[in-house]
């Protein structure tokens, strides 16, 4: 869609409730909300492609709080605020008052006085990060409604131990893209497969993102993984309502063979067992580090009982005449490259490596998307005044 028929896409669809609302998890928006935020992130990559300027803001600041490490998402985040006119602030907790008792309600307050929004990244413990992450917007309300705050800044779910709003998001842009429009990927299979990696702990925010998120839009979803490496069932209920909802279908299998068999996409990725993340969120809030340093190792072990795991050539030939598209969140565990046995072949990610990071690449205009819906009440009127006004970005 070329800019005007972004406008008159946006101009169709419902999306007021995003306005002064945070962005937690997908599967709290409706259809119309997330097909917004994809519209504005396509209206958004139009002007920025185009020179022309997308600041709407003439000053503020976006709150970047990673409690786990991150380059993608935090420079998205980071891209994203410039991109809009906020400066970007990292609270770095070991620098903060938090090291000495402050509490989770006074930091939210003090870093809000001229903040506009809040990226949170918190996904290590079950139970933990979105709950910080509610905790903090019910404080910053009542701040705000205390006459404390000026103005409320909105919260976006940088990766919680729940779902990854914003890389789900840019990977269905992606999806978007690659097969020309929303309209055509009803029936496309999707096999969301766990991948053999030579690390422990990845989250379960990613798989449980891509099954929460792909089953609204009529495809089939297999989650594949060896027994043992479920995911919340919480999230899966999720998956089968919406599979119901829009036309889908949703599966489980503990084959990675079955899960390519003529699938349209592949995203094979590691994750760590639900049971086992619960265990750990337990033995650390009992302080029992050694004790985690001991399930680490016991989970290492079971992990290199599935080495035959792993997206290679041979279960390539078996998707979509051989084709499908392979996705990752990256960074990949890459076969022969980053690791002696990894997620992939390096055959297969080197093949993918462009598609890969035009993936990447939609993330900052997702995170954009989701801050300028969040603020702009009109957006398809603010669109077009930045349009209209034509301010370069580069003179």
């Amino acid at each position: 869609m070329n800019f005007e028929q972004l406008l008159e896409k946006l101009s169709g669809l419902d999306y007021a409730n995003l306005y002064h609302e945070d962005f937690l998890h997908t599967w709290d928006k409706t259809q119309d909300e997330l097909e917004a935020i994809f519209t504005v992130a396509d209206a958004l990559r139009d002007l920025r492609e185009n020179n022309i300027s997308t600041r709407i803001f003439d000053s503020g600041l976006g709150i970047s709080l990673f409690r786990d490490n991150s380059t993608r998402t935090r420079f998205s985040f980071s891209s994203a605020c410039n991109m809009l006119g906020l400066e970007i602030q990292d609270l770095d907790e070991g620098k903060s008052q938090i090291a000495h008792g402050e509490t989770v309600k006074e930091t939210a307050n003090m870093i809000s006085f001229m903040a506009d929004v809040i990226g949170i990244r918190d996904d290590m413990y079950i139970g933990k990060g979105y709950t910080y992450m509610k905790n903090v917007s019910e404080y910053v309300q009542e701040g705000h409604n205390d006459g404390v705050l000026e103005q409320r800044p909105t919260i976006v779910n940088l990766q919680c131990d729940i779902d990854h709003p914003t890389q789900t998001m840019a990977d269905m842009l992606h999806i978007i893209h690659e097969f020309g429009g929303v309209e055509n990927l009803k029936g496309k299979k999707i096999a969301m497969t766990w991948a053999y990696s030579p690390s422990y702990g990845k989250p379960l925010s990613v798989p449980q993102g891509i099954i929460g998120l792909m089953t609204r839009f009529g495809m089939e979803v297999v989650l594949a993984h060896p027994e043992g490496y479920e995911v919340m069932p919480e999230v899966e209920e999720i998956a089968k309502k919406n599979a119901e909802q829009y036309g889908g279908k949703f599966s489980k299998t503990n084959s990675m063979a079955e899960a390519f068999e003529n699938a349209d996409i592949v995203y094979p990725k590691s994750w760590a067992p639900f049971a086992a993340m619960e265990k750990r969120t337990v033995l650390y809030g009992d302080g029992k580090f050694d004790e985690i340093d001991v399930l680490e190792q016991e989970l290492l072990k079971e992990n290199a009982n599935h080495k035959d795991w792993a997206c290679t050539e041979e279960l390539m030939k078996l998707t979509k005449d051989g084709k499908a598209l392979y996705m990752h969140c990256l960074p990949a565990d890459i076969t022969g490259l980053s690791c002696e046995e990894g997620e992939v072949d390096e055959s297969v990610f080197d093949r993918y490596r462009i598609p890969l990071y035009k993936e990447a690449s939609y993330k900052p205009y997702v995170i954009a998307a989701m801050i300028f819906l969040q603020k702009m009440k009109n957006a398809e009127k603010t669109l077009k005044e930045l349009k209209d006004a034509a301010v370069p970005r580069v003179k």
